[in-house]
């Protein structure tokens, strides 16, 4: 770097034989005095040493010589005055180079003006003395200037005893930036050592020396296609001005800068450069975040992670974060499927036998069929045994039917990895675009994490799980935007997202317009603080469930949610067997300090519904409390029902189910669990048949009388009050839906009475 060169400055000052007026006595300044016609000074043409000179007898106590010219200085230049002297008479004085620094209006700055001294010995002798002059406190800087002056009047002093006769070449002034450029630049670049940069010749020991050489510095690979051959660790900050060809199975690791933009421009383009990124991550020991940088990339296929690490298990901690991942239109995306024959037997839950055409049912593929439950998919298989192992049972039984099944395409693709424990995805946006679906989950690992991330347009789904890979993860302040908002909400196919494993959390997520939001298989799941709506703008329309529980127990709390046009289920539908044999049947759920609404929907709506996909199920550990029901723009007839399209539920056998404090508007019919009611009996009877008019949650029975208070007197046919209590008989009548009291002798009167649809245990 010399700006001299680049930049066109004028350093030099002119030759003493130009004429002695540009040349001052004083400090240089306009108006000062000049050696021109001075009687100390003159012109000698022809000297042995210096050829054209100046010849000056010292007068003063400091004899100053400077050019008047405004030599420019200027942040990051540095200045090196140069002047070569000698004493040819008289006594010998010493010698240092002096400057005026000035402002643009020609005021003075304060800094230091003269370098070092340097005495004059012998007659004849030749000094070159020299000082360098930069804004910068640098070594190697004599007069550290800073910033504040924008030129100088440069020259020399002498000092010391006057008398003496002095000759001085032309003074020197150059530009010496690239002395200091190294430490000003701080880099070091590979082709200083040996890198060639052609596309083919292999630079890879080059870039070692480099990296060694740094030591602090950042790396500069200079324009040019570098080669590397091996895995590569940059372990000094690095800059690429060129790009990289690397083999695909080949790693680069940018310890400094360990981000997208490093390897963008490394690779020449954001998608090359995420997936070398991406790699890196699952080998990388000293960092544990890629970060994306804030860019987008766009995938013209789905990224198979496993197959682009090259490994398929790990089980540290890992991280992406901060980007977009969008789908550019391709082929790639479009959904596979296949038709196949195959037989299904109940001893044998997870596994098609006889399959025809096994050889193209791709793995991953959603399995669709006569009793086949929602998100079943497709594990493994066996060609030579014609076998295909899924990762939930079917529910309607053995025998030999003809399955479809569907590949979806995803963003990105986990599912080679056989184990991937507590990999994290942080503020993604996931721009599906209606081409394909966002995330498939490994096969197994715990606590996937997905935060803070945008799933837009997801073709298919969202975030699927085709094994156990979902065990403990965690889904917070997501926002999933489902690309079929304009179509009817009971012919949507998409889906947030499914799990099969244990210990899901959905945590403070938004959802718009899916099928369904989501369809859980395990047990001890968290669903808290999310809103998800699934409306339309059909007049009376149709709904869908909002949150499916596919395990009869599940095990769950669903608490301070938004529920909007749509239900929560519970079903069984990944039961092999699904009539009741043993366990604890429908239950083992919380639904706590909700908000349920729902708009412009048939009366016939309900947000709570259980649907047994057997006979003998029964209610077990239920508990809906707190919670408020609103319809708007038209009444829904209840809150909750039992579908009954393949079976019932026995409600004998109900045990503690608790339906109360929750708050009804727009619902024709309230339930509650327990329930009391108001029963007055106006003429005497020995038997009073209490009814509890369908108030009873899922059409139960009142299987409990808890108490009864009369409600004032209670009077015989003489109108004599009477102190009596009866006993009761549950679940009597019509249906079983009434309950008796039975006193003593016939009376009249009213009684708070209240009733329970469950047994004490």
């Amino acid at each position: 770097m010399n700006k001299a060169i680049t930049d066109g400055l004028v350093l030099m000052p002119p030759p003493f034989a130009a004429g002695l007026g540009q040349w001052s006595r004083e400090d240089g300044t306009p108006g000062s005095a000049t050696y021109a016609g001075a009687a100390n000074a003159a012109l000698v043409p022809s000297d042995q040493d210096f050829g054209g000179c100046l010849e000056l007898q010292k007068t003063e106590t400091t004899q100053r010589l400077r050019y008047m010219g405004q030599t420019p200085i200027e942040p990051g230049l540095y200045l090196r005055v140069t002047a070569r002297v000698k004493v040819v008479a008289g006594n010998m004085p010493s010698v240092r180079i002096a400057a005026y620094a000035a402002r643009s209006n020609g005021t003075q700055v304060s800094v230091p003006s003269a370098a070092t001294t340097v005495a004059l010995t012998s007659y004849g002798a030749v000094v070159t003395v020299q000082a360098i002059i930069g804004s910068g406190n640098r070594q190697g800087v004599d007069l550290v200037w800073g910033t504040e002056p924008v030129y100088g009047h440069f020259g020399l002093d002498l000092t010391g005893a006057n008398g003496g006769v002095v000759r001085i070449d032309d003074l020197v002034i150059e530009d010496v930036t690239d002395v200091f450029q190294r430490k000003m630049i701080d880099a070091v670049d590979v082709r200083d050592y040996g890198a060639i940069g052609n596309g083919t010749t292999n630079d890879y020991a080059a870039f070692v020396a480099a990296d060694a050489a740094a030591n602090g510095k950042t790396v500069l690979v200079s324009a040019g296609t570098y080669r590397i051959n091996s895995n590569f660790t940059f372990n000094n900050a690095v800059r690429f001005e060129g790009t990289l060809s690397m083999p695909s199975n080949v790693r680069l690791t940018c310890t400094r800068n360990y981000d997208l933009n490093t390897y963008a421009a490394a690779f020449g383009n954001e998608l090359e450069g995420f997936k070398r990124g991406l790699q890196t991550l699952f080998y990388f020991t000293d960092h544990v975040v890629f970060d994306m940088s804030g860019r987008k990339v766009d995938l013209t296929e789905p990224l198979d992670v496993a197959a682009l690490a090259g490994l398929t298990s790990l089980t540290s901690r890992r991280v992406l974060t901060n980007g977009q991942i969008g789908a550019a239109s391709a082929t790639a995306w479009n959904t596979v499927g296949v038709t196949s024959v195959a037989t299904y037997n109940a001893n044998q839950p997870t596994t098609l036998t006889n399959v025809a055409n096994v050889a193209n049912i791709p793995l991953g593929a959603r399995v669709a069929g006569t009793g086949v439950g929602r998100e079943v998919y497709v594990k493994a298989k066996n060609v030579g045994a014609g076998t295909v192992t899924l990762n939930l049972p079917l529910w309607g039984g053995s025998g030999t039917r003809t399955y479809s099944f569907y590949r979806y395409q995803y963003l990105l693709d986990f599912s080679g990895f056989d184990n991937l424990a507590r990999f994290e995805i942080t503020d993604i946006d996931f721009n599906c675009a209606g081409r394909a679906s966002g995330i498939m989950l490994p096969a197994n690992g715990l606590t996937f994490r997905i935060a803070d991330c945008v799933f837009t347009g997801p073709k298919d789904r969202g975030i699927t799980s085709t094994g156990t890979g979902c065990a403990g993860m965690i889904v917070d302040q997501c926002q999933f935007l489902s690309n079929e908002q304009p179509v009817a909400a009971q012919n949507r196919t998409t889906i947030a997202l499914n799990a099969n494993a244990n210990d899901l959390k959905l945590r403070d997520n938004r959802v718009v317009r899916f099928a369904h939001f989501a369809v859980l298989a395990g047990g001890g799941n968290m669903v808290i603080g999310n809103h998800f709506f699934q409306g339309d703008d059909e007049s009376d329309g149709l709904r869908q469930a909002g949150i499916v529980f596919t395990n009869t127990n599940a095990r769950s709390i669903v608490s301070d949610n938004y529920v909007d046009n749509c239900w929560i289920e519970l079903s069984n539908e990944h039961e092999p067997e699904p009539g009741f044999t043993t366990g604890y049947s429908f239950g083992g759920l919380s639904i706590t300090s909700n908000h349920f609404m729902c708009t412009n929907v048939a009366p016939s709506f309900r947000w709570l519904v259980m649907r047994p996909r057997g006979p003998g199920h029964f209610l077990n550990g239920l508990s809906v409390t707190g919670n408020v029901f609103r319809a708007v723009a038209g009444a829904v007839d209840r809150v909750e029902k039992v579908d009954t399209t393949q079976a019932g539920l026995d409600h004998d056998r109900a045990r503690n189910v608790v339906f109360d404090s929750n708050i009804f508007h727009g619902v024709a019919t309230i339930c509650q669990s327990p329930l009391t009611v108001t029963h007055t009996q106006n003429t005497e009877a020995a038997t009073w048949t209490v009814d509890a008019a369908d108030n009873l949650p899922f059409g139960a029975k009142p299987l409990t009388v808890v108490s009864v208070l009369p409600k004032g007197a209670l009077r015989n046919s003489a109108n004599v009050v009477t102190h009596a209590a009866p006993y009761a008989v549950p679940a009597t009548g019509s249906g079983d839906k009434m309950a008796e009291l039975r006193w003593p002798s016939a009376l009249r009167g009213a009684a708070l009475v209240t009733l329970r649809c469950d047994t004490p245990q």
